[in-house]
């Protein structure tokens, strides 16, 4: 299989695309930064000894590594807190990567980043050129199944949003996982 190659378009895009991402990645800073400080007291407060972010390493764009961040959502590295299943079911656990997205590591939509651990996907991921993207804070594979999905289905995914990657479907994904999160659909508490 030969790598899908973006097309002089979709080039272009990618460059409004990250204008895109760093206004808006400040402005949900700004219009979150308190519910942040109060997320952050809270976590805190679950674990006063413990760091109230959670740290991973990922891959990202040309599968090279990034520190991912999260509000933590477990106690002792082990159990989820209930506070943390909150987070969790909200996604509000990934508030702290808008700052990933605001220095270029990740974008706001896009194939979610792995831990290079997922070999499979992984493989796929490269077979199929999707190293070329930012890894998102959402992507299709997110709006269509997320935690319910193999790495086989959320490979076609990544892929079917390298194809089309557009400003509308950027938009659509956007939308589609608002209402996710409101709904809560599709994610399983681990």
């Amino acid at each position: 299989m030969v790598p899908y190659r973006l097309t002089a378009r979709q080039e272009r895009y990618m460059t409004c695309k990250r204008v895109c991402d760093v206004v808006l990645a400040a402005a949900l800073i700004l219009l979150l930064a308190v519910p942040m400080l109060v997320i952050a007291l809270g976590v805190k407060l679950t674990g006063p000894g413990e760091p109230v972010l959670f740290r991973q390493k990922r891959l990202g764009r040309d599968e090279k590594l990034f520190t991912l961040y999260k509000f933590r959502s477990m106690s002792h590295g082990r159990q989820v807190t209930s506070l943390g299943r909150f987070l969790r079911t909200a996604s509000l656990d990934e508030l702290p990567q808008l700052f990933l997205v605001l220095t270029g590591r990740m974008s706001l939509i896009g194939p979610r980043p792995l831990v290079p651990a997922e070999e499979d996907i992984r493989l796929l991921r490269r077979r199929m050129g999707v190293y070329q993207l930012r890894p998102g804070l959402s992507g299709l594979a997110q709006v269509h199944g997320r935690d319910r999905l193999d790495a086989a289905a959320k490979a076609a995914y990544d892929q079917a949003y390298l194809e089309d990657l557009s400003f509308r479907q950027d938009v659509s994904i956007f939308f589609l996982t608002v209402i996710k999160v409101l709904k809560r659909a599709d994610i399983e508490n681990k």
